[in-house]
């Protein structure tokens, strides 16, 4: 980790991987259980080593765990709650320490209670409870936490003030609404969401699963919110997800774009690197093509 944060400290872009969970239905893993992504450390484990794979040999600097939908929602049973946790952690453990060269990995801390909802996010207290226990699981097997997709602001300080649990840099990342006026799915403004995090040590701010439209919008705001702490971003490929649409078990997702292809995303995201943004990457339906351009171009 000491290397991420030296290069975001010396001005370099550092590329995150892309989405992992929509690669792995791309690779056909089971999603009529409702665990989605989770399904696939359960059944195939070996195929979630391999997309992991697939982003280092794209360039990626950092690997996220599939761990976006091992929650307790999902696995009630706390044994094999704490055992996907962990095999999550160890598969992309071991393909960064194998990959012959510095990868990081981030421990995914997603939503606790469905993507997108800001209704649906629950009591601040109750998820700092959970996301404490799943950061303390992930932090034997990763470099860094990413509170990711977090849909207000209370839901990211909650996430944030557990991931601390840890002990390592915890990075925070809100999902914004896709109108593309720059505000989390909550409605409230990424400066207020900024201020709910005063007082805890974030190291690094970012956006992602929204239309690269939305971050445009975003990012002179986020620069300025993230002071001198590292930003960036990482879009999805959906098409546009109207208000108070919610993803909760990977099985009413919307349809991916058809007009996002690398070179397209890239020159998107060259305009947010233009503006400062130093982290980079995808999210659902954007792959290790999508990666591969960013790391070729900025990398």
């Amino acid at each position: 980790m000491t290397g991420i944060q030296d290069r975001l400290r010396a001005g370099e872009c550092i590329i995150l991987d892309g989405g992992l969970g929509q690669e792995l239905v791309r690779h056909g893993i089971d999603t009529s259980q409702g665990l989605w992504s989770a399904q696939a450390l359960l059944d195939r484990p070996e195929l979630v080593s391999g997309v992991h794979q697939a982003f280092v040999d794209a360039g990626a600097d950092v690997i996220t765990t599939n761990s976006y939908a091992t929650n307790r929602r999902r696995f009630p049973d706390a044994d094999r709650w704490r055992a996907v946790n962990h095999t999550a952690g160890r598969l992309a453990r071991e393909t960064a320490d194998s990959a012959g060269r510095s990868v990081a990995v981030a421990g995914s801390l997603p939503p606790l209670n469905g993507s997108y909802r800001p209704d649906c996010v629950g009591d601040p207290a109750e998820l700092e409870r959970e996301y404490r226990e799943q950061a303390a699981i992930l932090a034997e097997h990763a470099d860094l936490l990413l509170c990711e997709t977090m849909s207000t602001a209370a839901e990211a300080a909650a996430a944030a003030r557990g991931a601390q649990a840890g002990g390592l840099p915890v990075w925070v990342s809100w999902t914004l609404a896709d109108d593309g006026a720059g505000r989390l799915r909550s409605g409230e403004t990424i400066t207020d969401a900024a201020a709910a995090l005063d007082g805890l040590p974030v190291a690094a701010l970012l956006v992602n699963c929204c239309i690269p439209e939305s971050v445009d919008a975003a990012i002179p705001e986020l620069a300025r919110a993230a002071g001198d702490r590292p930003f960036g971003a990482y879009a999805n490929g959906f098409q546009p997800i109207a208000a108070g649409r919610g993803v909760a078990d990977g099985r009413d997702l919307p349809d991916a774009r058809d007009d996002l292809d690398p070179a397209r995303y890239a020159d998107t995201a060259a305009t947010w690197r233009d503006k400062g943004a130093r982290i980079l990457g995808g999210c659902c339906e954007l792959g290790p093509v999508h990666i591969g351009e960013l790391s070729r171009r900025f990398g």
